[in-house]
């Protein structure tokens, strides 16, 4: 079987880096940056989008908030996120159990690949779907398109792993079961209204779930 992963709030708990960032980046353009519940709704979706809707579709100001996000990131913000508790045992069980494994996240892939290097579990994903610095919009449904090619899998199996509704979205564009995680950032209703197969509360669910769906 093929197991898409989402990041952010799937793989990893990366909510200090991120709110930090965008602290960070708003004060540099001169703006105030939205409460910490507000600031939730960011993971998930390009940055740009985000910025766009505090910024009043200023490009100009965008554009420089996205810039000194990306040069704290460098610095530091690479480094501030945590692995979810039972995160490593179920990729390592999914890995061992001969399933093929990659990650489809929206954040940059300058941003994305530091991180996955770091993750002690990262070298089990084969590949990497991450979409390119300018990118302004949610690409989940392409990415996931691309790796379904990628590695000549069907669709019927395989499943998306991710937490928001853009994960379970791109995956039912696809026609792949969409499978939600509560440990992230999104809830029950985002990820069932977006069209979840299924919704899991535990990491090693996981790992069962692809077990039933192998054929015996």
């Amino acid at each position: 079987m093929l197991i898409l992963f989402d990041l952010d709030g799937t793989l990893i708990d990366s909510e200090i880096g991120i709110f930090a960032g965008v602290r960070h980046s708003l004060a540099s353009v001169g703006a105030e940056a939205p409460d910490d519940t507000a600031l939730r709704s960011w993971i998930g979706p390009p940055l740009r989008v985000s910025f766009g809707e505090v910024l009043d579709g200023d490009s100009i100001r965008v554009e420089a908030a996205v810039a000194a996000y990306s040069q704290r990131f460098r610095e530091i913000g690479w480094s501030e996120h945590t692995a979810y508790d039972g995160i490593a045992d179920a990729i390592a069980s999914l890995a061992g159990a001969g399933h093929r494994l990659a990650v489809v996240t929206s954040k940059v892939r300058a941003h994305a690949e530091p991180i996955l290097a770091h993750l002690p579990f990262g070298h089990l994903f084969e590949r990497l779907y991450a979409p390119g610095p300018a990118t302004a919009h949610s690409e989940k449904a392409e990415m996931i398109a691309a790796a379904l090619a990628d590695f000549d899998h069907p669709a019927d199996d395989t499943i998306m792993v991710g937490d928001r509704r853009f994960d379970i979205e791109g995956a039912v564009a696809n026609r792949v079961r969409g499978l939600g995680v509560l440990w992230g950032f999104g809830d029950r209703d985002e990820l069932e209204t977006a069209g979840a197969w299924k919704v899991i509360e535990k990491p090693a669910e996981i790992v069962a779930v692809a077990g039933m769906l192998v054929p015996g």
